[in-house]
């Protein structure tokens, strides 16, 4: 089979997983005031850890629908993929076929009010596991793979991440996209430049507003991003292994 299936209803789908995200974090938050969860302000929901798991059940039915058996594909447990400059590292779904390491995403989140600290973070963290594991790769770690790899962020919509920000850069001057820009329009760049210097075959970069009449709301600030394209690009690698290794 190397024709590709997407799910007619991708677009309810995808807003399913809006709603998981937002209802999943109120209720952590709930729990912890209610001394149920033991953490302080917002970390209650950054540390529950379990948000974007509608996201991560898509990208597992999406693959099933394309031909992968559900015990190929990796999401709960053995997450733990090798790195160069550390031992290994948990990623958030994994594809490995007869000891190839198919495709691996990574997905992040980000709600306010702390942009600024996090946003750094999270392009930090993003970037080194890039670096890590095409290092790795370089090295032979993976055997005979050619891993495709692919980055989702959800950020919050919101004043503190639309409003274009000051920055200091005293020396030198910044290069001129990032000026007058605001974090969601940052995350755009940083996304784009993920995938332009192919530390990602694939980005996908979606914003939502915390709205209780509709929490499945979403908006796709850039078409390049988009969730199909993603999705495309990530089959696409489906399919080459799956000629690849033909007979």
């Amino acid at each position: 089979m190397n024709s590709l299936v997407i799910f007619p209803d991708i677009e309810q789908r995808i807003k399913e997983a809006i709603r998981f995200f937002w209802s999943t974090r109120d209720g952590q938050i709930t729990r912890q005031a209610a001394g149920e969860v033991q953490d302080q302000g917002n970390r209650g929901a950054v540390t529950g850890g379990k948000q974007l798991d509608g996201f991560i059940e898509l990208f597992r039915q999406i693959l099933i629908a394309n031909g992968v058996r559900d015990d190929q594909i990796f999401c709960n447990t053995k997450l733990e993929l090798p790195g160069f400059y550390r031992p290994s590292k948990k990623w958030d779904l994994l594809f490995v076929d007869n000891e190839q390491l198919v495709l691996t995403i990574e997905l992040k989140s980000q709600v306010g009010p702390s942009f600024g600290n996090n946003f750094n973070n999270r392009t930090e963290e993003a970037m080194g596991s890039a670096l890590d594991i095409w290092t790795a790769y370089r090295e032979g770690v993976f055997k005979n793979s050619n891993p495709w790899l692919g980055y989702l962020m959800l950020i919050e919509d919101c004043t503190g991440s639309s409003t274009p920000i000051a920055f200091r850069s005293p020396h030198f001057k910044v290069m001129p996209e990032f000026e007058n820009s605001s974090y969601i329009k940052r995350y755009e760049l940083f996304c784009n430049k993920l995938v332009l210097e192919r530390h990602y075959n694939a980005a996908c970069f979606l914003t939502s507003k915390r709205n209780q009449e509709d929490i499945g709301n979403y908006t796709l600030p850039c078409e390049r991003l988009s969730f199909i394209p993603f999705i495309t690009s990530m089959l696409a690698a489906v399919i080459a292994h799956r000629v690849a290794n033909r007979g």
